[in-house]
Parts: C-alpha cells; sequence; structure tokens
C-alpha cells in the first residue's frame, strides 16, 4: 500500500482501477527533403483535418459540459490560423528544407517555451494549448486518427496532465475520479471535475511509468491523497465512506423543493452562480432559488470581436425565461486582470488586478458598456432582472454609471424600442467600497460582497500566486469586519446584501453570515442543497 499526496480541487472520495494515460511522445524525427511545395501542402491538409476535428469536439463539448468549456476548442482552432504560428512553420520547411512533423513539433515547443516563461498566467495556461494543437497537428500529418476514450468500468483517470481534447474526448459516464502529476487548481481538468461533482487531485508526485493499468486506487479528495494497492481494511474504510457520501447525496436530494429557511423562520435567499446560458441546467436540477451572479463576461471569452448587442439580449433574454419569475443578477463586463480578450487590445500591465478592468473600462469605453446595458435592459422585460457593477471604489464612479444608464434610457425611448429597467446594485469587493458603503447604500438597490477580490485587495496578497498560498487568508479578521460593516450599512438604508465569492460557499461560515445578517448566498449549483441543510438547521 502506498499513500501519495495531492492538492485536492474537488473533495470526495472514491474507488476502482487505475486507466494510466500516457503521452504517446511521438518521436519525430529530422528529415532532409527535396519538394518544400509538397510540405506546405502537407501542412495545409493536416491544418484543415485539425479544424474539422475541432469542430467535432466542440459540438461534443458543448452537449456534454457547456459552452464555458467548450469554448477552448474555438480557441483552438484560432491557434491554427496564427499568422506567426504558420510562419515559423513554413520558414522552417522553407530554408531548412525539412519535414513537415519536425517543423511543427519544433515550432510547438518553441511557442509552448515562450508562452509558459510570461509573468500573467492566463499567457502560461496557453502554452499547454499550443502543444495540444501541435500534436494534433503532427498526428494529422502521419496519419493517425482520433479516437475517444473508452473505459470497461469504472476508473481512475491518472496522468501528467490532461489537455482539453483529450477529456472530452473520454467516457465521462465511466470516470470516478482524475489525478494528474501536473496542472493547478484552474486547470481544464480541474474545471470538469467541479461540473462532474467527482473528485480530482493535482500536483501528486507519482512515476507514471510505476503504475499499471489496472492498479486499485483510492482517491481522497477530502484528505488530498492518492492511495494505491490498498489494503482490505483501507478498502472497508474507503467503501464506508463512499456510502456515507451516497447517502448524503441522497439526503440533499429530499431537500429539494424546501426553503432556506432557519429553525427561528428566518430567510435566507439562496442563489447559483453561472457562468453561461448552459449551466442553467446545473442551477435547475440543485434547486436554486434565483441566480445570484450570472458572469456577462463569458459571453466575450473565446471569440475574436465583442458580442452583438442583439447576440447578448438573447443569452438574457433566455436565461430570464428559464428561471421563469426567479431573480437573476447580471453582472456587468468584468474582463481584465486573469480574463482577457485579445480583440479588446487591453495593453500590458505590471500589476493588471490593480489595473484597467472591469467597471473601468466600461466608464472609459462607454460604447462597449452602452452595447450591454442596451441589451439589459430589453431584456428585462421577460423576468426579474437586476444588474451589478464590479469593481467599485467611488461615489463619483456610481454617478457616472446612473448618467450613463440615463443616455440609454433616452436612446431607447426615442427609438420607440420596449424595455425595462432593473434593479441595480454594485459589488462590495475593495476595502474603498467597504469604507464608504454607507454612502452607496443610498445610492444603489443592494450589494453582493465579491469576497475574492475582497479578501486579495485587503491582505494584498495575488490570489493567483501560489507561492503565497501560505498568506493568502480567507478567514482574517478584518474580511469578517469589513463584511459586518457592509451588512450593517445596507440594512441601515433598508437595502439587502448578498455574498457572491467562495466564502459563500464555505459551509464553516454559513451560520456565521447568518447570525451576521447576511440576506443570500450565491455559489455554485452543487453547493445549493449544502447550504440549505445547515441553513435549515440554524436556530
Amino acid at each position: 500500500m502506498r499513500y501519495v499526496v495531492g492538492k485536492s480541487v474537488y473533495k470526495g472520495i472514491a474507488m476502482g482501477p487505475c486507466a494510466v494515460l500516457k503521452k504517446d511522445g511521438h518521436q519525430v524525427k529530422r528529415r532532409r527533403i527535396t519538394c518544400k511545395e509538397s510540405e506546405l501542402e502537407r501542412v495545409r491538409q493536416a491544418i484543415l483535418r485539425s479544424k474539422e476535428q475541432l469542430q467535432r469536439l466542440y459540438d461534443k463539448a458543448l452537449v456534454e459540459v457547456g459552452e464555458t468549456s467548450a469554448a477552448i476548442f474555438e480557441v483552438h482552432q484560432m491557434m491554427l490560423e496564427d499568422q506567426d504560428y504558420l510562419d515559423a512553420i513554413h520558414n522552417m520547411i522553407e530554408t531548412e528544407m525539412i519535414n513537415a512533423e519536425y517543423a511543427v513539433a519544433v515550432t510547438g515547443d518553441n511557442f509552448s517555451e515562450m508562452f509558459r516563461a510570461m509573468d500573467d498566467d492566463y499567457m502560461k495556461a496557453r502554452g499547454t494549448d499550443i502543444i495540444d494543437v501541435s500534436e494534433r497537428l503532427v498526428r494529422n500529418l502521419i496519419g493517425e486518427e482520433d479516437s475517444d476514450l473508452y473505459f470497461d468500468e469504472p476508473t481512475v483517470v491518472i496522468a501528467d496532465d490532461l489537455t482539453p481534447s483529450e477529456t472530452v474526448q473520454m467516457d465521462k459516464e465511466k470516470i470516478i475520479a482524475f489525478v494528474t502529476v501536473h496542472g493547478s487548481a484552474n486547470s481544464h481538468t480541474a474545471i470538469l471535475a467541479r461540473i462532474m461533482n467527482i473528485p480530482a487531485l493535482v500536483g501528486v508526485d507519482i512515476e507514471l511509468d510505476s503504475l499499471k493499468n489496472g492498479t486499485m486506487a483510492i482517491v481522497d479528495g477530502i484528505e488530498g491523497n492518492l492511495i494505491l494497492e490498498p489494503d482490505e481494511a483501507t478498502c472497508a474504510k474507503a467503501k464506508d465512506k463512499i456510502l456515507e457520501q451516497r447517502e448524503n447525496e441522497m439526503l440533499l436530494q429530499s431537500l429539494k423543493g424546501k426553503e432556506n429557511v432557519t429553525l427561528s423562520g428566518r430567510k435566507i435567499n439562496v442563489y447559483a452562480n453561472i457562468g453561461n446560458v448552459s449551466d442553467l441546467g446545473y442551477a435547475i436540477e440543485n434547486d436554486a432559488g434565483g441566480i445570484g451572479l450570472f458572469r456577462s463576461e463569458f459571453l466575450y471569452l473565446g471569440k475574436t470581436d465583442f458580442p452583438s448587442e442583439d447576440e447578448q439580449y438573447q443569452a438574457y433574454k433566455q436565461v430570464l425565461q428559464t428561471m421563469a419569475g426567479k431573480k437573476v443578477i447580471v453582472r456587468t463586463l468584468d474582463i481584465g486582470a486573469d480574463k482577457k480578450v485579445d480583440y479588446l487590445g487591453l495593453a500590458h500591465e505590471e500589476n493588471p488586478a490593480l489595473g484597467y478592468r472591469a467597471i473601468r473600462i466600461c466608464l472609459m469605453q462607454p460604447d462597449i458598456f452602452k452595447t450591454q446595458l442596451r441589451a439589459l435592459f430589453r431584456a428585462a422585460i421577460y423576468g426579474d432582472m437586476a444588474v451589478m457593477y464590479p469593481m467599485i471604489t467611488s461615489v463619483k464612479e456610481v454617478e457616472r454609471i446612473f448618467a450613463i444608464v440615463d443616455e440609454v434610457k433616452k436612446e431607447l425611448d426615442e427609438q420607440g424600442v420596449c424595455y425595462a429597467v432593473p434593479k441595480q446594485g454594485v459589488m462590495i469587493e475593495t476595502p474603498a467600497a467597504v469604507m464608504i458603503s454607507d454612502q452607496l447604500a443610498q445610492m444603489v438597490d443592494f450589494f453582493s460582497i465579491g469576497t475574492n477580490d475582497l479578501t486579495q485587495y485587503t491582505l494584498a496578497v495575488d490570489r493567483q500566486n501560489e507561492m503565497l498560498d501560505e498568506f493568502y487568508d480567507p478567514h482574517h479578521t478584518a474580511i469578517f469586519k469589513m463584511i459586518q460593516m457592509v451588512i450593517d450599512n445596507a440594512h441601515n438604508a433598508g437595502k439587502w446584501v448578498g455574498i457572491c465569492g467562495e466564502l459563500g460557499a464555505d459551509l464553516s461560515l454559513t451560520e456565521q453570515f447568518v447570525r451576521m445578517g447576511i440576506d443570500e448566498l450565491s455559489v455554485a449549483p452543487s453547493m445549493i442543497l449544502k447550504l440549505r441543510k445547515i441553513i435549515r438547521q440554524i436556530q
């Protein structure tokens, strides 16, 4: 029996045989050619085949994991059209008279190394995408076809790392856990594990060559352990935990249709955080009381240009219609920092978390903001919509927002367009907003506390920097004092206040938040019933 420690990205426990996925590691040899035109044509044909495969993967991912996760395959298709990437391949073939496979492999390695050396986490992640795209091109050049990864029985998948292409091609009905040597809590594998509600570990220090397919394994996402070849006693304990886990899941399902009301009769609204329309299914399946955070920026990501007013309008309208009268709170565009779109043309910043992002972009480029507001106001007639503005630091910003809102209303009136004005709130995610929350409460309809950024800005700790994990303390006393100040100022003005950051899903804090006076908690759909269970037990 062997224990290996990893970093848990989704809690839970699973037991089953391993499927060890090792990279084929195509040995691409450098070969002299006599006709560069024929090699360039081979590259062109391989790109066409790759694009067709990526479109099929996009269609498959759209059904299985939703638009946000599927968008990576649109990005991969765009990479195959990147002129710098293609020029590097063509140049090697033409100047060195070498075979296409070698030119693609070397170019992929060079570009990947360049991206991974960058400081920005988003750009580092592109290094993995470049390798994925380049390996696909090489496979097509040597005539190797894509194949779905099917398993005969419930399986623990163990790999060095998993690319988006690999995860989408898997038979997900048979996967009970993911384990990777590399990867992070924000990797595609981690995101997929959370969507699928299965335990996953990353950063597990293990030699894959030492593992055989079929080796029995226990993935303990609660303790962060991978147990290989467990003895009978350990297997028995794991089975008991799995049984307990299933019983808890059944108990949670029995809470569907019930209210989030404490024993003393106080109701707490429990809403869902979603990134796109396809996430609505998870919200409805878990009996969300509404949508507390619709991250509208995902309408902008993975595209080559801004989404049109009508495109946004249709998305907001669909969410409102699907939620059938339940509240839907849309956060306006929150691009910047770790979320970038190339077509916005944002310059490199030494500290993007403190830079040109979120409401600052909207106020500096009001045409972008107006397009979104027009779409939101037009869609608002279809349900109970509220809009909240991110990264607020001053009263002046809110005044500028409302001036633009008035301009949009005037334009719609003059054009005879039917619309409704939703309730308007602000996100409290900077210490400045906390300190002036008494003033802000007089101006808006509600507050939503974004605890992720609030913690980052309060502690002066970059939450994306793994080296600072020991200094990033979301339970810091200062955070709770700030939350209490915001709640008190909101209630004094007769306004409600919610939490939509990660702390809202921290079950160890639920009772404390209720006693502090929080009115709403917005969390990942999988946490809704767990919160309901706790709320219903609070006196």
